[in-house]
């Protein structure tokens, strides 16, 4: 079956809240404390990792399980909020008009807090940055990402720049570089294009993994283009998670900031680097290339790699769904993660694909008057 653009679009969206919903329970844990937790292996949804998670720490207030999303996905649907808005190509200053207003003045039902509060007071210290350096601080979008802590924070919503740009990764790639400017720098803003690059690639008719993989390799710059390959080199060595699950670490560990224990980050952590990666995209590939393009098996090896397990989860849902279509996803664990996050998960993946339809044709009008401008510019008289 030949899949649409729109299925693509729901595949994406609807993979990646669904990889998020079932990380965020175990995100900040290892996998050796997964499976003491759990009797085992995690094989879908869960429920918080503490029962009284509402004073636990350092999980309170956040209610994480039972198929509530997480910043990633409140994150993601905001772009695309941004992108119903402009209906268009989006930079920097796209993230300055939209997306801040809309982190810090539209409420909205919260999954984890389970009550209706602005996102601005749910999401990560990394992403307030945003709104506290471009609404407070009056500075250039294109430069507000400068400062900031270093993390996968704009990778981690950056699946909607590749569904617009479907079938072309080196403009997704572009895009979401100068989208990501406004919110992160060095390898955390390289692999928001990276990622988005791969999601474009995954589109793409006739694509694979490996094809997938190879997109990413051939934009991808210092190391996080290194740590991609480390990792992919690793996980063709594997066709279950289980056994990828440590190699995979070890791969990316050289590249990672952060150390061996993610709750006590290294001194260098998340600090501006040609040197490093983050952790979530090179190993969200290689689970997709160890499940050969399989979306249980990506995020399933992603949510059990423990760690920043939520957003892996997230980025290997949204490839896998993108290469598979909606259909790939297991409709159980979408209903579930929609009715208990409060969320439709099918709407904004239906506007985004209808907002690219009218970007395509965008282009193609400006590239028909780019085309005759330059013939002119260029035949002899």
């Amino acid at each position: 079956m030949t899949l649409t653009l729109e299925d693509r679009a729901a595949g994406a969206l609807v993979g990646a809240a669904v990889g998020d919903a079932l990380g965020g329970p175990v995100e900040g844990w290892t996998p050796e404390q997964i499976v003491e937790r759990h009797g085992g292996r995690v094989h879908g949804i869960v429920g918080p990792w503490h029962e009284d998670w509402r004073t636990a720490r350092p999980i309170a207030p956040y209610h994480k399980g039972d198929g509530h999303v997480t910043d990633d996905t409140l994150m993601t649907h905001a772009l695309v909020r941004v992108y119903e808005a402009v209906r268009d190509h989006l930079d920097a200053y796209a993230v300055a008009e939209h997306l801040v207003p809309d982190l810090m003045s539209a409420p909205r039902w919260i999954p984890e807090l389970e009550a209706h509060a602005l996102p601005l007071q749910r999401v990560f210290l990394a992403e307030k940055w945003i709104v506290a350096r471009i609404h407070y601080a009056h500075v250039d979008p294109r430069e507000a990402g400068d400062g900031n802590i270093v993390n996968c924070g704009a990778a981690m919503y950056m699946a909607p720049v590749g569904i617009v740009n479907a079938g072309n990764p080196a403009g997704a790639y572009a895009e979401a570089l100068d989208i990501a400017g406004a919110h992160q720098s060095s390898y955390g803003r390289e692999a928001a294009g990276v990622f988005a690059a791969a999601v474009a690639a995954a589109c793409a008719p006739g694509a694979t993994a490996s094809s997938v993989v190879d997109t990413a390799l051939s934009l991808a710059k210092d190391g996080t283009r290194a740590a991609i390959a480390a990792v992919c080199e690793a996980a063709r060595r594997h066709r279950d998670f289980e056994s990828a699950l440590a190699p995979l670490r070890a791969a990316v560990a050289p590249y990672d900031s952060v150390g061996p224990d993610y709750r006590a980050p290294s001194l260098g952590a998340r600090r501006p680097s040609r040197l490093h990666a983050i952790e979530e995209l090179p190993v969200a590939l290689g689970m997709l290339l160890v499940a050969d393009g399989g979306y249980e098996t990506s995020v399933l090896g992603a949510v059990n790699y423990g760690r920043d397990c939520d957003s892996i989860a997230t980025m290997a849902g949204a490839l896998a769904g993108a290469l598979g279509g909606e259909a790939v996803v297991p409709a159980a664990w979408a209903k579930q993660v929609a009715e208990a996050s409060r969320l439709d998960l099918h709407a904004p993946a239906a506007s985004l694909a209808a907002v690219a339809r009218e970007v395509f044709t965008r282009d193609r009008t400006r590239r028909r008057a780019h085309e005759s401008a330059f013939t002119a510019l260029t035949t002899p008289r």
